[in-house]
């Protein structure tokens, strides 16, 4: 074989090498798919185009999670992913399937209410959303129970929050019946109200029941709560801060600086999960009165202020060592 046969051979070999995969690519993106029958499918309110691919491949609905994910992000419709529930034709290619989940004749839409997600983002959340119509009120704090909910097209805003404040109703009336004796919240109210804050103070579920445990005990005792989001919820209304405390704020005197009265604030402050609210009716067994945070995203407990003390002392150091300090 001569040097020129050669070459082209190795130029074929090139070509073939980047044509085939291309082909393979275009031929799975209109070719029909796997799925042998009509099927519902749903996509999660917030999932991200990997997770879909992936729920597809997994369901038999396309054959590769990766060629689907390539198209979609070719094409920039990654990002126009449709929380609901689609129905997908038999054998409906990548092309179809996408332009399904990413068009407007979901069989039910779906929105979903994070837990601590104050009402004024609930708000937000459902103007939003294009398929609801009409005005979003402003749902009183605490009125809404986190959870995901479905909704039709051109439900109106105004009935989605009648669902979730009856939602919340519904569950703090079964959690209340089911409470411990020798409560110190003596209301689903002032229930509402401690569990909000439980929610605000940890992302840890293993630590709510401790958590409320600690308020109560301070609710027992006449002690401040002295809860940091209740020194921010007059200023933002639930919002993040994006900063920094201020020593003036710490000492402001309102309905929900905890810092600066005893009992508990005038109302909640955020949209507790049915979980904290549990927490508050049902809290650990303890005699602790003070934490901290202990680095790693949760909290370091004390019974008595000199080990509290200590427990602060770690924490700034922990905090000077990563150059926040």
């Amino acid at each position: 074989m001569t040097r020129k046969q050669r070459r082209r051979l190795i130029a074929i070999g090139a070509a073939l090498a980047v044509g085939l995969p291309a082909l393979n690519l275009a031929w799975s993106w209109w070719a029909p798919g796997p799925l042998p029958a009509d099927t519902q499918v749903t996509v999660p309110d917030g999932a991200s185009l990997a997770s879909v691919a992936m729920r597809l491949e997994k369901g038999g609905v396309v054959r590769s999670a990766f060629n689907f994910r390539w198209h979609a992000k070719l094409l920039a419709m990654g990002r126009k992913l449709k929380a609901g529930e689609f129905l997908l034709p038999a054998g409906a290619s990548e092309s179809q399937v996408l332009a399904i989940i990413t068009g407007d004749n979901a069989l039910r839409r779906f929105v979903t209410v994070p837990e601590g997600l104050p009402s004024v983002m609930v708000q937000e959340k459902l103007l939003s959303e294009t398929m609801l119509a009409g005005p979003a009120p402003l749902p009183a704090e605490g009125s809404i129970l986190p959870e995901t909910y479905d909704f039709a097209r051109g439900e109106s805003r105004a009935e989605v929050v009648g669902r979730m404040q009856a939602a919340m109703t519904k569950a703090l009336a079964e959690e209340w019946a089911a409470r411990a004796p020798d409560l110190p919240v003596k209301t689903p109210a002032e229930a509402l109200t401690l569990a909000s804050i439980v929610e605000k103070e940890t992302g840890k579920s293993e630590e709510r029941a401790m958590v409320a445990g600690l308020y109560e005990n301070r609710l027992k005792k006449g002690i401040m709560l002295q809860a940091d989001p209740t020194i921010i919820y007059p200023i933002t209304k639930g919002k993040p801060l994006g900063r920094r405390i201020r020593e003036s704020e710490i000492h402001a005197v309102n309905g929900y600086n905890t810092y600066a009265m005893a009992g508990l604030p005038d109302g909640p402050i955020t949209n507790p999960g049915r979980a904290s609210i549990h927490a508050v009716l049902h809290p650990a067994k303890t005699e602790v009165l003070y934490m901290v945070a202990d680095g790693s995203g949760g909290h370091v407990f004390a019974t008595t202020l000199d080990e509290h003390n200590r427990n602060v002392a770690r924490w700034f150091a922990i905090r000077r060592a990563r150059g926040e300090l």
